[in-house]
């Protein structure tokens, strides 16, 4: 029997993680797409490590399931990676919301459910839920406590009260942050811990197509007018993931760390203010 990792969403960022804390564990990497999965899988077995792609949904919780079942055939489920999800480009808001939002939270319960003691999880979500008006206290409490089957039935998540996909996003992600707050004290319940990472522009091949594509323009001046002043790589994201499921991360759980170059900084305190003359803001496009 080996410590088991699931690992949800066949890109770089997913990967990036694994490669630098799977090694010794099965991992079970999971993925909408079969034919990623396969990719990835193929990639890090020929580096050495054990990788069985499934073909999941993140937005079915019998997929959820299915997939927490294929890892406990070989031992304990001790890691869990959710780099799943679509964009505000690739999806209406309804599937943004039903992917992002509802599937992340049911993933995050249904791991909690069974993840051994000493485990550890990271979720995935994104500096865009940084980049919207604040809600309410009564808002971020119900994204963070409502019953998973009634999330998508709270009136601010409706379509109609929704600007466009980039706000669903960044709901979505907003209830990822929310939603990690939450679990990471059921999780505690176990000796278990759980944490989030927003990552900022990190170049992956979706990001490329997003340079090159309508919104290039201002995403190329985002990361431009950052702190850092360029985009960031996937394997920045995992030296930030490697720490926080370490053993030096005891006293780390239910926190969100942002990885984006500086970029909600000069969102909120530099060039990228909405009404700074340098430039538009992400909320405004």
């Amino acid at each position: 029997m080996k410590n088991v990792m699931l690992v949800t969403g066949a890109g770089q960022i997913s990967m990036a993680i694994a490669r630098r804390i799977g090694y010794g564990k099965k991992i079970i990497l999971g993925d909408k797409n079969i034919e990623n999965a396969k990719t990835i899988a193929k990639i890090m077995t020929e580096a050495g490590y054990d990788v069985e792609p499934f073909e999941m949904d993140l937005s079915s919780r019998d997929s959820i399931k299915a997939m927490i079942a294929k890892g406990q055939e070989y031992g304990e489920i001790t890691a869990l990676v959710n780099g799943a999800g679509v964009s505000p480009s690739q999806a209406p808001i309804e599937t943004i919301l039903k992917v992002d939002l509802y599937g992340t939270a049911v993933l995050l319960e249904e791991v909690g459910k069974v993840i051994a003691k000493g485990g550890t999880g990271v979720t995935i979500s994104s500096q865009s839920g940084w980049r919207m008006p604040q809600l309410t206290p009564e808002q971020d409490r119900a994204l963070a406590m409502t019953p998973t089957e009634e999330l998508l039935s709270l009136d601010f998540l409706q379509p109609k009260n929704i600007k466009n996909t980039l706000h669903a996003y960044q709901l979505a992600k907003r209830c990822n942050e929310k939603r990690t707050m939450y679990e990471a004290v059921r999780w505690g319940e176990r000796g278990a811990r759980l944490n989030d990472i927003a990552p900022g522009i990190i170049v992956t091949p979706l990001a490329i197509d997003e340079f090159n594509g309508i919104r290039g323009d201002f995403y190329k001046n985002m990361f431009k007018k950052c702190p850092a002043g360029r985009p960031g790589t996937a394997d920045e994201v995992a030296d930030v993931a490697e720490l926080i499921m370490s053993e030096r991360a005891q006293f780390i759980t239910g926190s969100t760390f942002l990885v984006d170059g500086g970029a909600t900084a000069s969102y909120y305190y530099g060039p990228l203010q909405p009404n700074a003359e340098s430039g538009m803001a992400e909320g405004d496009k």
